[in-house]
């Protein structure tokens, strides 16, 4: 049943260098048809392209947008400030490569008022243009590629350990401390992690759904698979009970991989056979990649299917890399020491 009253709601967007994406993003916020009021407010970080430009040109066009900087550029210095800023109670998180689905805030306040949860979320909905876009799209969506998590691959609705963006009781974001500032990555994870262990509850929900634009480039997808396994692993030694088999496979996977292949080569130099068994350790991973690309891109264009494999090759290693070799430096921002504090 419909909400008798519906409570007005703030959509915070961290945005930095989305040229590309930004005024599809806001444009599908503002063209919700939420039945009550709502906001946006735009936290810009100094972008090396014309987002600062477009995201002024949106505000100049429409009352309902605010334009807050974000002198850092990062993701949660920007929810933080944005949420400063924000005047409602419901805090609807997009980012500037996110495209909502019709419907989605509307049917949002309607699972939080149902559920009782202090954030709710859904589907992070891949879906690329381009043919590697498509691939990588693919590999998001897929058991293969970022195993088998609820709000990648949908499922049935219920509490869960963390939702893709969310939507927020601004009493459970207070009650927390708001997104830990020192998180420059995982930050929505780490602060679902802190409202489940004050007490909160998180709620996924299939009927919610956000389209998101994956990178473009093989190298992009590298460089942020690499920084997802470093943060990963800033996570589990922050909150060592949160490790999960999930996590630690591509650490154990790219282990094995350089192992096997070292063998091998050294069995190559010293003539000792047995050693060169080691060669099956990559050659397996290639081999199992290669078939389940087939299977999982099936219905892809030709092209496509011919990035899959090393797509899904790139996320696996290059996250397994990040992880293992972790964090240079300790981060930099207001750091939350423990779950209900600031």
């Amino acid at each position: 049943m419909p909400l008798s009253n519906w409570p007005p709601v703030s959509v915070v967007m961290p945005v930095l260098n989305e040229e590309r994406h930004l005024e599809e993003a806001v444009g599908r916020v503002l063209e919700q048809e939420y039945p009550g009021d709502l906001e946006v407010v735009l936290a810009v970080g100094p972008s090396k392209d014309r987002t600062q430009e477009i995201a002024d040109r949106l505000a100049a066009d429409d009352k309902r947008i605010t334009i807050v900087p974000n002198p850092t550029g990062k993701t949660p210095a920007g929810l933080n400030t944005g949420i400063a800023h924000a005047r409602y109670d419901i805090v609807v998180r997009v980012d500037g490569h996110g495209v909502l689905t019709q419907g989605y805030i509307t049917r949002a306040v309607e699972v939080l008022d149902e559920s009782g949860a202090d954030n709710v979320g859904g589907v992070m909905a891949a879906e690329g243009k381009t043919p590697f876009e498509m691939a990588v799209a693919c590999a998001y969506r897929s058991r293969l590629g970022l195993g088998a998590s609820t709000f990648h691959q949908g499922g049935k609705a219920g509490p869960a350990d963390t939702v893709y963006l969310g939507v927020f009781r601004r009493a459970a974001l207070e009650r927390v401390g708001g997104f830990d500032e020192s998180m420059h990555r995982a930050q929505d994870w780490e602060l679902n992690y802190r409202i489940r262990k004050t007490g909160g509850l998180i709620w996924f929900s299939p009927d919610l759904s956000v389209t998101y634009r994956p990178r473009s480039s093989l190298s992009a997808v590298a460089k942020q698979f690499f920084h997802t396994g470093q943060w990963r692993r800033e996570v589990i030694r922050r909150h060592p009970e949160t490790a999960n088999k999930r996590y630690l496979a591509p650490p154990v996977a790219v282990s094995l991989l350089v192992v096997g292949t070292l063998l091998g080569i050294i069995g190559l130099i010293t003539g000792i056979s047995l050693l060169t068994l080691g060669f099956l350790a990559p050659l397996g991973y290639g081999l199992a990649v290669v078939a389940g690309s087939a299977m999982e891109g099936r219905y892809l264009p030709w092209k496509a299917l011919f990035w899959l494999p090393m797509v899904i090759a790139t996320m696996h290693v290059s996250w397994g890399l990040g992880f293992i070799v972790g964090l240079q430096e300790r981060p930099t921002g207001p750091a939350l020491t423990s779950p209900g504090t600031a």
